[in-house]
């Protein structure tokens, strides 16, 4: 089984179990994977019908199910993601006025995966995106860009390689001719310039307001919109400088999950790094975390090998350092650490999650929050 078709098991497992929110987006993703205008206009003329009948979930999963069904005879070339498109090499960045200074830092990124860039402001977060965009020159170390067609032009890499800043720069007139001048510049056909605009706004939830202007939208449609004008010209890597900013959790989880899963195309993978302050959002749909703190850098994957590394665990509770004190005693507690918010506990490394877990039960403590960050770059920022 081809990864297209296993995709396309996984819609329909979607819809045979009624999640349809989830299954209709990835229903979207299979059809644009194909390239086939024809399906693309039947999705548009699908999302066109589903908003306007925004309750009828037996309508939608009978009128999706045809469309799966197409896409199961429907042959996609998957794209090589096995190659990296940047390999940076002890790149770094000093700035004299202020002592400041970046890395060294060395990366290997791959088309097809999400890299997260955490750390508190003014660690080098942006410092590092405007680097490998080439907005900035390194001080020291170098930087490959090898993406598919060899580009020795610095115009025409930057049409491979997007970014964008957390904040964008005003549009004008009607969104949607903004999306349609942007094929347009790439020399797409009127016909097919309109459905693969239209596609693209149905894809990142945009149907409702694409007549809009600028100024009518919301700081997240906004983004959402600028990702639209940004994917149509099919970059190879994408810089996202605090995407999540200004959005509701909801809205952050929404469009990190549409991220993941555009990004992971099989036939038009990207290579996203995006920077944020929402650790465990961009956690969650990270294949690696970079980490940055005083210019210097580290990741997940590097730490994970240490089997010695303590269990960490965050608590939030009403219970007082005593209370807890008494409940982890015999759990081998190595420190408990109150940050005027939660407990952070350390704990032997031999301990489990899960004997946590039933110490704070078998004590009828009131936990409101529990998390097991042994793994997670939340621990880095710990002092």
């Amino acid at each position: 089984m081809t990864l297209f078709q296993s995709r396309i098991q996984e819609v329909q497992g979607f819809f045979n179990s009624k999640d349809v929110v989830l299954g209709y987006r990835k229903l979207m993703d299979c059809a644009m994977d194909t390239q086939d205008m024809s399906i693309y206009n039947q999705v548009i003329a699908l999302t066109d019908w589903k908003e306007n009948h925004p309750e009828d979930v037996d309508g939608l999963v009978e009128k999706s199910q045809s469309i799966i069904e197409q896409l199961k005879g429907k042959v996609v070339e998957e794209n090589n993601t096995a190659n990296a498109v940047i390999d940076a090499i002890e790149i770094t960045k000093s700035y004299n006025n202020n002592g400041f200074k970046l890395g060294p830092v060395s990366l290997s990124i791959k088309k097809g995966n999400v890299y997260g860039l955490v750390g508190e402001n003014g660690n080098g977060k942006t410092t590092l995106l405007r680097i490998l965009a080439k907005e900035l020159d390194p001080s020291q170390g170098t930087i490959n860009y090898l993406f598919d067609n060899t580009i020795k032009d610095d115009y025409k890499l930057r049409t491979q390689l997007i970014y964008i800043p957390q904040r964008t720069a005003t549009w004008y007139g009607s969104l949607k001719d903004n999306l349609k001048f942007v094929l347009s510049s790439y020399g797409i056909a009127p016909e097919e310039n309109e459905t693969r605009v239209l596609m693209m706004i149905a894809r990142l939830g945009l149907w409702k307001y694409k007549h809009l202007k600028w100024s009518e939208l919301s700081s997240g449609y906004k983004m959402r919109f600028e990702l639209a004008r940004t994917l149509l010209r099919q970059p190879e890597l994408l810089l996202l400088d605090e995407p999540l900013a200004n959005l509701d959790v909801l809205a952050q989880q929404v469009i990190l999950e549409d991220l993941k899963s555009i990004c992971s195309s099989v036939n038009n993978p990207i290579a996203l790094i995006l920077s944020s302050q929402q650790l465990y959002e961009v956690e969650k749909v990270s294949d690696k975390v970079i980490f940055l703190k005083n210019g210097k850098y580290t990741d997940n994957s590097e730490d994970l090998i240490d089997e010695s590394r303590q269990l960490i665990i965050e608590i939030d509770t009403t219970a007082t350092r005593e209370e807890l004190m008494n409940v982890f005693a015999a759990v081998n507690m190595e420190k408990l650490i109150f940050n005027g918010g939660v407990f952070m506990a350390y704990f032997d490394s031999n301990v489990e999650f899960y004997e946590v877990m039933t110490a704070l039960g078998n004590h009828k403590i009131p936990v409101t929050y529990l998390r097991n960050i042994s793994t997670s770059t939340r621990r880095f920022f710990i002092s």
